[in-house]
């Protein structure tokens, strides 16, 4: 005869509650302003920054 097995009981652990609200907070933010909303802003560079890229486009090709 076989076993009866006890129904398996939903544990939520601290990291599965902030996943939650953090994704929780995303799509209010986006129901809000339409889209998501970018924080970290493209600083501007600096043209006496060393930049090794920059100096290999501005070289002519052989």
């Amino acid at each position: 005869m076989k076993t009866k097995r006890k129904p398996k009981t939903l544990h939520i652990t601290e990291a599965d509650f902030m996943l939650a609200n953090r994704r929780a907070a995303r799509l209010e933010e986006i129901a809000e302003h339409g889209r998501p909303v970018t924080f970290r802003k493209a600083v501007h560079k600096s043209k006496k920054v060393y930049d090794r890229k920059r100096l290999k486009k501005q070289l002519p090709e052989e």
